[in-house]
């Protein structure tokens, strides 16, 4: 290696890899929390939130629990599960809190990032109607979704959701719940707004077209090996965070930590119908989710959105699934063989296995036709035509693999794995991410940062960040409506009645 391309080394309070809404979230709350944080954030691609983050590579929705039916399973006795719901509802409230707090003090413009759109679950068949009505009963009971609206009437439906309801047999049965205060996030452009003001603050630098090609234990903590546009450069720090999506896995084993050792990964693709013809786009407004069919796993579940993209209204519908052994939407067919190690490779293995519904889901989502495509669409909206779709590609999903004492065991959700010594974290999984970056990003401080974090200087300011921070939300309505009205007002999210 060329000494001169070597960059004197180079000392960093805080090493965040990925710049995302995760890395961005992150970022601003350790500088709201002490200023004097020096931060380096190091970004692969040329710009901020072109993976995971992009508003194009997902769902987009501000994920509350309000409309997803696979976060409440069907119980033996006939009931459902609301131990998740509440929870993302409760996680998703901090968001809003900690984005209007972000607005209050003229850091975010809402209207760049979040809008307000009704949340729906539309189900038809005599079996799923009868559980969206057990779950509406239910759900109905908690203060966090006591605003929900349950129908059946076909004219009340078609003004919810004109689209949908348009053209479909009058014969069959159908049902649907509605939360008038659901959201559409670009979580892009919320990244880079969270951006904006750390550099401008002089605490943040962000360098772009930049990888980590190794990173090991040092005095100072942690070493990293940068190379990038100005060759390689070598930097320290004492806590390095991994928030690059997908990317996150490799440099997580990287690391050597013994905790990375339990984890493997199982990358999964995604597509959308977009549909860009203004005049579709004008009638419908709502995100309408389904049911995943019978046997299909809950990252299938189907949904029509209304989305905001570069400030543009569309329509997208989907997903599709499919596979790729990158990790990243830019990444590398060689990313999937090269996480396999002799400590994850059995968990990968009994993973296959034991998920036999899942191989077989995206089996036959690898063999599906444009046509398969729009008869899919067709159940949500009858009367839709191929020439005012096209088929776009989405992000990249890693699905973890955990390796337990039962056996390898796939984890659908979000998962933060940090050293003993609390000085680098991880962030794995996929939905509902985003959404819940907040209490994530809390979780982390908790186990990384614990004495700052206990400290009365930390405790005060994240009160002044989060008005609700130590408090339970669901178990509190009156505080729950406070919340909500401060956020709602902040962000251009109330109701015009």
């Amino acid at each position: 290696m060329n000494s001169r391309s070597v960059r004197p080394l180079d000392r960093y309070d805080v090493v965040l890899v990925g710049a995302g809404v995760m890395s961005a979230t992150l970022a601003t709350l350790l500088h709201e929390l002490d200023p004097e944080l020096r931060l380096l954030v190091v970004e692969r691609l040329e710009a901020p939130a072109l993976e995971s983050s992009a508003a194009g590579n997902n769902a987009g929705t501000g994920h509350a629990a309000n409309c997803e039916l696979n976060y409440t399973p069907p119980l033996a006795d006939g009931t459902v599960s609301t131990v998740k719901p509440l929870a993302i509802n409760a996680s998703f409230e901090s968001s809003l809190e900690f984005w209007s707090t972000l607005c209050e003090r003229g850091c975010l413009d809402p209207s760049w990032f979040i809008h307000r759109v009704p949340h729906i679950s539309f189900v038809w068949g005599e079996g799923d109607v009868a559980y969206l009505r057990q779950r509406y009963e239910q759900m109905k009971e908690l203060p966090a979704f006591a605003a929900m609206e349950w129908s059946r009437d076909e004219s009340e439906l078609a003004s919810w959701i004109p689209l949908v309801m348009a053209g479909r047999d009058p014969q069959m049965a159908v049902a649907a719940t509605r939360i008038e205060r659901g959201t559409d996030v670009d979580f892009g452009a919320l990244s880079r707004s969270l951006f904006v003001p750390l550099q401008a603050s002089g605490a943040l630098d962000l360098v772009f077209g930049t990888s980590v090609s190794d990173l090991k234990r040092c005095a100072e903590g942690w070493e990293l090996q940068l190379r990038g546009p100005s060759g390689r450069r070598v930097v320290t720090t004492p806590f390095v965070f991994l928030g690059a999506g997908g990317g996150a896995l490799p440099l997580l084993q990287r690391s050597r930590i013994p905790e990375a050792a339990a984890y493997a990964g199982f990358p999964v693709s995604g597509q959308w119908l977009v549909c860009n013809d203004p005049d579709l786009s004008e009638h419908h407004f709502a995100k309408v989710y389904g049911k995943a069919k019978v046997g299909a796993p809950p990252m299938s579940v189907p949904h029509l959105d209304s989305r905001w993209i570069d400030g543009r209204r569309s329509l997208l519908f989907g997903p599709y699934a499919g596979f790729s052994s990158k990790f990243l939407k830019k990444g590398s067919l060689l990313d999937l063989p090269r996480s396999v190690r002799s400590s994850n490779l059995l968990p990968m293995l009994q993973v296959g296995v034991n998920n036999i519904p899942l191989v077989r889901y995206l089996v036959n989502q690898l063999r599906q036709s444009d046509e398969d495509r729009m008869e899919a669409l067709k159940a949500f909206l009858p009367t839709a035509r191929a020439d005012d779709w096209t088929l776009s590609v989405a992000g990249q999903r890693v699905q973890i693999i955990k390796r337990t004492p039962a056996g390898g065991r796939l984890q659908l959700g979000t998962e933060v794995v940090a050293a003993a010594d609390g000085s680098l974290a991880a962030l794995l999984g996929a939905s509902p991410g985003a959404s819940t970056s907040v209490t994530i990003m809390l979780e982390i401080l908790q186990r990384c940062f614990p004495d700052r974090l206990a400290s009365q200087a930390w405790q005060q300011r994240l009160k002044a960040l989060l008005p609700s921070y130590g408090q339970d939300l669901n178990a509190d309505g009156e505080l729950l409506q406070r919340s909500r009205d401060r956020s709602d007002a902040l962000l251009g999210l109330q109701i015009a009645r």
